[in-house]
């Protein structure tokens, strides 16, 4: 190309260079399972579950704690439960834990809180959540 060429109109330019252009084989899509709406939601409304010496105490009368995204409300929660430990959730109690202030020698600086659920199941059903 020459210089002049920067001053050719984009038709000019377009029938001086032809280019072969080459077939493009289509790939089949292999048939797959259409994914049902509510997958992965599990996975993200529910952190991991919060283990304490009072949620222990908890799991005692079918109750148990998790961390949970702060976007995440009652229904959600007893959705997701329900979908990743195949149980019957009765009720949800969600707590918003507020961040503590730290102090170190740059300063004062505030901790990231968090969002607690805690999930009331059917009598008679049980989540693992410590293996043994």
């Amino acid at each position: 190309m020459a210089i002049t060429d920067i001053f050719k109109k984009e038709s000019e330019k377009k029938s001086a260079v032809k280019v072969e252009e080459k077939p493009v084989a289509v790939k089949k899509k292999a048939a797959t399972k259409p994914a049902s709406k509510n997958s992965g939601r599990a996975v993200r409304v529910l952190i991991h579950a919060h283990i304490t010496e009072k949620a222990s105490t908890l799991s005692d009368v079918n109750q148990y704690v998790f961390k949970v995204a702060k976007s995440a409300n009652k229904k959600e929660i007893a959705r997701a439960v329900e979908e990743y430990y195949q149980v019957k959730a009765i009720g949800v109690n969600v707590i918003n834990v507020c961040g503590k202030r730290r102090r170190n020698r740059h300063g004062i600086f505030l901790e990231p809180g968090y969002r607690k659920a805690i999930v009331k199941i059917e009598k008679g059903q049980t989540i693992e959540i410590m293996p043994k």
